[in-house]
């Protein structure tokens, strides 16, 4: 990304909102938000294969694992405004573990791009899917919206929920509810 010419963009979108960007308050805004940007977008730099490197594991386990809470932010592809919430993500592994702090980075190469909640909660696990050729992946997000909190509708409380499932989470209706029950469960 070129910061330099969005800082650019910022200040012209500044003089046609009726601010002055040279004042005090606003004479380093457009840098601020070029840099922002550049962070809360770099997901389209981020490779998953490159983010999980060799943190995959030979283990024999063939049971559930899950990491729940894992908060992430976004921003809506359609108004710019930032979404988040929490990520729930489960596996049941075929040989191989996935390190757990991976998933919070492979939820991060996604959910740091434009997005909308849908397509974030399917690219979850369909990365998680082709990695790690687990035996099912579930993936559950739920969001708080500001493009629906701050305009539109302006219903601040109003919660999005997406699910994912794919392999034993989708044939398997047991399966499926262990892994909801453990992402309400204290």
């Amino acid at each position: 990304m070129d910061q330099e010419r969005v800082a650019q963009l910022v200040h012209a979108l500044l003089m046609e909102l009726g601010e002055d960007p040279d004042r005090d308050g606003l004479k380093k805004t457009p840098g601020r938000v070029a840099r922002s940007l550049d962070i809360l977008t770099s997901g389209y730099r981020l490779n998953v294969r490159d983010v999980v490197n060799e943190a995959l594991f030979d283990v024999h386990y063939n049971e559930m694992v899950m990491c729940r809470n894992i908060d992430y932010f976004s921003m809506c592809e359609h108004h710019m405004l930032p979404f988040f919430g929490r990520a729930h993500i489960a596996y049941i592994p075929d040989g191989k573990v996935l390190g757990l702090s991976k998933f919070a980075r492979i939820v991060d190469v996604f959910a740091r791009r434009l997005q909308v909640q849908e397509r974030l909660t399917e690219q979850i696990a369909d990365a998680i899917a082709e990695i790690v050729q687990p035996q099912g992946v579930a993936v559950v997000l739920e969001g708080l919206h500001l493009c629906m909190a701050m305009r539109g509708v302006e219903k601040q409380n109003a919660q999005t929920v997406t699910s994912a499932m794919r392999g034993v989470f989708q044939t398997n209706e047991k399966t499926r509810e262990e892994f909801m029950n453990l992402i309400h469960q204290r």
